[in-house]
């Protein structure tokens, strides 16, 4: 089946964007190209809501430019959706029409409760988070959506957003006047307080769109993040606080050489960075999490789900992004699967015996490990192990927070106690020793899973633990069989020495023909 390209036009209040999609056979999303203007739409709305005409030409400028770009990759579904600017505009319909005129595109104006479904869509189906409320701040409008175990409770759309903000507090004043900062501060707190359920609701905040991501771009640069990626990353409350606090004391000209900020939004940042603030405060939020996944993620996913017969499960993600990561570098399902049940198996051995002790979470991260095991082959046999780190920690694996991101890393990538630790370093600080050490073993582990099935035809049908008599740190390790293991007994003795790492003693291994 060949691949699906999928157009998606974005009209936003401040910003108007291009986005194609390329969908795979196992239903991946590669996003081929993304473009944008900063048009500020919201902007050209007069006192009576209408949308003047230096608005609408700045509009049909963009989408002719927009679809003739479509064309060229050769779209096949384009799905046009318009936002808040559009919505409040009393011409609408005059303007719907002249862009079917000028461009053929059937734009679509979203409804407030459309549009914060759609966005709160994709952070359920691309997060493992499974409760929080969503905050998408576009130009003219501010969704907020709440959800219980993946599934949404509450709903709400303000109509405002980081331009209007701007325009209402900070007109004519500088872009960090303080009493201006003050004012919209006392005047968001009191548009929240005008929702029951928000309040003190103590679940994550998970931000959606540009401003949220610029806000962390900004901390993650300041403070030196060691791996790449926004999506599902977190931010403590000092952090947030901190780095709001660094763009409210910094001039124009200094954020325009702010890393992490983009210059089409340093005169709208603060007025994001008000809602964010007041916003945690007052759900007494437990951390600020953000989304590369949004809106236009969210009507891509809905759109494939609709027509692909649900592909993207709400309680399966981190499976589903195993399964489509594995499926991208070409790892031999067999031989992931025989890897996982080995290694499955010497874990429970170790674990009935007290050598090692770890909880369902932990051994679901190894499963995961155990599939994705040295996938960096894809890119050079050699130096597979480096590759495997490096795509892995630095991938926006749906579903995966960072931390795990790095343990998944950590276990599939595991060669040796050099290079475990030299990974390591790189995030220094970031685990316990303790669980640095665990992560150790649980590597050790999934490797010598890979020497048992060396040929990768999946010979070896058991495997028994025992100390042998008389001796406190001497292990036989039986392997039962059915077939030809001349590879995996020349592996599994040549790699033994890392189990032996995690059982502290000598492992004699006894290979057992299922005949005998």
């Amino acid at each position: 089946m060949p691949n699906q390209r999928i157009g998606l036009i974005d009209v936003g209040s401040n910003t108007i964007r291009l986005v194609i999609f390329e969908i795979d056979a196992n239903q991946t999303i590669t996003e081929l190209q993304n473009i944008k203007t900063p048009a500020r739409l919201v902007q050209y709305l007069d006192e009576d809501q209408i949308m003047k005409k230096d608005g609408i030409e700045v509009l049909l400028e963009a989408l002719e430019s927009f679809t003739e770009i479509a064309h060229r990759y050769h779209i096949e579904t384009m799905i046009s959706v318009a936002t808040a600017a559009i919505r409040r505009s009393k011409n609408a319909q005059s303007i719907l029409k002249l862009v079917k005129d000028k461009t053929d595109l059937d734009l679509k104006i979203l409804n407030e409760e459309e549009e914060a479904f759609f966005g709160n869509y994709a952070v359920r189906h691309t997060t493992g988070l499974r409760d929080g409320v969503t905050i998408d701040i576009g130009g003219g409008s501010t969704e907020l959506t709440l959800f219980k175990d993946k599934q949404v409770v509450k709903s709400h759309s303000f109509p405002f957003g980081v331009v209007s903000l701007k325009t209402q507090f900070f007109d004519g004043k500088e872009h960090n006047d303080p009493k201006a900062i003050k004012k919209a501060e006392n005047w968001v707190r009191e548009q929240m307080a005008t929702l029951d359920w928000l309040s003190e609701v103590n679940v994550p905040l998970i931000g959606i769109g540009g401003s949220a991501r610029n806000i962390a771009d900004v901390f993650q640069r300041q403070s030196n993040y060691p791996i790449a990626g926004i999506h599902e990353y977190t931010m403590k409350e000092s952090e947030l606080v901190d780095t709001f606090q660094l763009l409210a004391d910094s001039s124009m000209k200094q954020l325009s050489k702010l890393d992490g900020l983009s210059e089409d939004r340093k005169d709208i940042i603060i007025p994001a960075g008000i809602v964010f603030v007041q916003l945690f405060h007052y759900m007494d939020s437990s951390e600020f999490a953000l989304s590369t996944r949004g809106l236009r993620e969210g009507l891509v996913i809905n759109y494939i789900n609709r027509t692909h017969n649900t592909p993207y499960d709400l309680y399966g993600v981190k499976r589903q992004t195993v399964e489509r990561m594995s499926k991208r570098y070409n790892i031999r399902a067999i031989g992931a699967h025989q890897r996982i049940l080995l290694a499955d198996r010497l874990i429970n051995l170790l674990q009935e015996k007290n050598i090692i002790s770890i909880n369902e979470d932990q051994l679901i991260l190894v499963h995961y490990a155990a599939s994705l095991y040295n996938l960096g082959s894809y890119v050079e046999d050699d130096s597979k192990s480096q590759h495997t780190f490096y795509i892995i920690s630095n991938s926006n694996l749906q579903g995966f927070n960072h931390k795990d991101r790095v343990r998944l890393a950590l276990m599939a990538s595991y060669k040796n106690r050099s290079l475990f630790n030299q990974y390591s370093q790189t995030v220094e600080g970031w685990f316990s020793e303790e669980e640095s050490e665990t992560l150790l073993q649980l590597g050790s582990i999934i490797k010598f899973a890979e020497a048992l099935n060396d040929s990768h035809v999946n010979t070896v049908t058991d495997i028994q633990l025992t100390k042998r008599k008389n001796s406190e740190d001497e292990f036989e390790l039986t392997v039962t069989y059915n077939g030809d293991v001349v590879s995996e007994k020349y592996r599994a003795n040549k790699h033994k020495n890392h189990l032996e790492r995690v059982l502290g003693g000598t492992v004699h291994i006894i290979f057992k023909s299922e005949s005998q």
